[in-house]
């Protein structure tokens, strides 16, 4: 596969799973780092490497006045802290570094198919259901006045 030009897909991780699960857990997050007039700083990058350990997965917000634009700023962000881009959107950055010791995100290989099946039906099976009344034919109703 070719490398990607778009400099908005360039930082972004592989998509796949991962990835969408990572999105979908960083929707609800609220940013922890702020990137300001200063740009990506070493405090920030410092920051973002506490946060990452604590969290494993974070939002950055990059503010209007930061000389870099939000692409920049990702890529300088993600290459400092050795972590990985799941998201930009808009000037908000979702960055993910996988924990050393306590991965939240990515588990072990996954399961076979059989363990994925339903479980076999238990001993405590519900009461069948009563059938529906059936309506009466035709001739046998009553006529309307």
């Amino acid at each position: 596969m070719p490398a990607p030009t778009s400099p908005k897909k360039k930082s972004l991780m592989p998509t796949g799973p991962l990835r969408r699960q990572l999105r979908a857990a960083g929707h609800h997050l609220h940013p922890i780092v702020q990137v300001g007039k200063e740009g990506v700083t070493d405090a920030v990058v410092r920051q973002l490497n506490q946060a990452l350990y604590d969290h494993e997965l974070v939002k950055v917000k990059v503010g209007t006045e930061s000389p870099e634009d939000r692409f920049e700023a990702a890529e300088a962000l993600a290459r400092e802290a050795e972590a990985q881009l799941a998201q930009i959107l808009g000037r908000t950055l979702l960055v993910y570094k996988k924990h050393p010791e306590k991965p939240k995100f990515e588990a072990g290989p996954a399961r076979p198919a059989a363990a994925k099946a339903r479980p076999a039906a238990t001993s405590k099976a519900r009461p069948a259901r009563k059938p529906a009344p059936r309506a009466k034919p035709k001739a046998a109703r009553k006529p309307r006045r």
